[in-house]
């Protein structure tokens, strides 16, 4: 399959697409999330699917997203949830001795500020992308430049680590969604689905709609309310839930339809593993 992923080669978006689609699959690279679900959406380059980061364990949500999702009408096939752990990597033959450059992410660099800490006279570069960095200390021979990156670009870049895992958080995951133009079928043993639903603007709306999805026994692991552009203080609402069975889910989604406006179902699919 041929998967767009917003980021360059080497990136932790590839890393999500070998861990869920396998390593023989390609990737699209996307300068943005627009353009990645735009590419899904019209199979632009042979485009098969997408893999998307929806949020971090950390930073939280990338709000804009849901709500591209919510306008793409693409479908959500299941997800992953991947450790982000960042490399200290440069040229083979350097040593941290010989660093006076470090280059980034902004992000990166700050889940990796008690390391950098250590090493008063390095310089800190921000760049647009993590991988990008690396590449460009490979392609332009940056001796006394160091990349933060994950470890798919120092095998890519063919570049060395010098100190391993030096973020901060060790407990920094993020998710990623996979996406497609293609609804697919709810596979047998499918356990989480992500919806759309807006309630009326009524006192206790949105109360009744959460009551009859705990009746059912569904844990609802995330809600995340949007404002209406053309309505004010009219919300709509994105949910993920968690199911024991289709049959809990598909209950709830007939109790709960009488009560809500616009209900779409983006995906029901099987809940995402965690990678290292």
């Amino acid at each position: 399959m041929h998967i767009a992923i917003q980021g360059f080669e080497g990136s932790f978006h590839q890393i999500a697409v070998q861990k869920y689609f396998g390593k023989q699959n390609t990737i699209e690279a996307c300068a943005s999330f627009p353009e990645l679900v735009r590419k899904v959406k019209n199979g632009e380059a042979g485009v098969d699917g997408g893999m998307m980061a929806i949020e971090n364990s950390i930073a939280g949500s990338i709000l804009p997203n849901y709500s591209l999702l919510k306008n793409s009408g693409l479908h959500i096939t299941g997800e992953l949830y991947l450790q982000i752990n960042q490399q200290l990597m440069v040229l083979p033959g350097q040593s941290i001795e010989d660093i006076r450059e470090v280059h980034s992410h902004p992000m990166a660099l700050l889940q990796c500020m008690d390391f950098l800490a250590k090493y008063p006279h390095i310089k800190l570069v921000e760049t647009e992308d993590t991988a990008l960095s690396a590449k460009h200390v490979r392609q332009k021979k940056l001796k006394s430049t160091a990349a933060i990156a994950g470890q798919l670009a120092a095998e890519i870049f063919e570049l060395d680590i010098i100190a391993p895992n030096i973020h901060t958080a060790k407990n920094n995951y993020t998710r990623f969604l996979a996406i497609s133009r293609n609804g697919v079928e709810a596979p047998a043993d499918a356990n989480k689905s992500s919806v759309y639903f807006q309630t009326s603007n009524e006192s206790g709306s949105l109360a009744k709609v959460l009551t009859k999805i705990a009746a059912e026994g569904i844990n609802l692991s995330k809600i995340q309310s949007f404002p209406i552009p053309a309505k004010e203080w009219h919300y709509y609402f994105h949910a993920d839930m968690e199911f024991d069975t289709l049959a809990h889910f598909q209950q709830a989604l007939k109790k709960i339809t009488p009560l809500t406006e616009h209900l779409t179902v983006l995906g029901i699919y099987k809940k995402g593993k965690t990678h290292n």
